[in-house]
């Protein structure tokens, strides 16, 4: 099994910055592609960025050019840099992963439990 734990949300100020951290433990064999997603409350679950091993990336329009996605393949770690934070970027912020146990393992879609974010004066 496969486990997403995500780290390094909290309260900033708009105009700041913050950067999560998605470590992927357990049994590990490949991660094809990671994303982070956003969800505020009363909202729908909004895609933010993704990354694949290839590190072929997107962002979604609302991100782009405040955002950088990247990873540790080492580490099975993702990352989100956040820049600029504005008010509207406050939400949870979730670690998905498509990742494969061991080799010719069926890959199974991961969640991680979220991040809070909140971007407040």
């Amino acid at each position: 099994q496969v486990q997403l734990v995500e780290s390094g949300g909290g309260l900033v100020q708009p105009g700041g910055s913050l950067k999560l951290s998605c470590a992927a433990s357990g049994s590990i064999f490949r991660i094809p592609v990671m994303r982070w997603y956003r969800q505020a409350p009363g909202k729908q679950r909004e895609f933010v960025a993704v990354i694949t091993t290839g590190d072929s990336i997107n962002y979604a329009d609302s991100v782009k050019g405040r955002f950088t996605i990247s990873r540790d393949n080492a580490k099975n770690t993702v990352y989100l840099q956040m820049n600029s934070l504005k008010p509207e970027d406050t939400a949870v912020y979730y670690c998905n992963a498509v990742a494969a146990p061991a080799p010719g393992h069926t890959q199974n879609n991961y969640w991680g439990h979220g991040t809070q974010v909140t971007v407040s004066s």
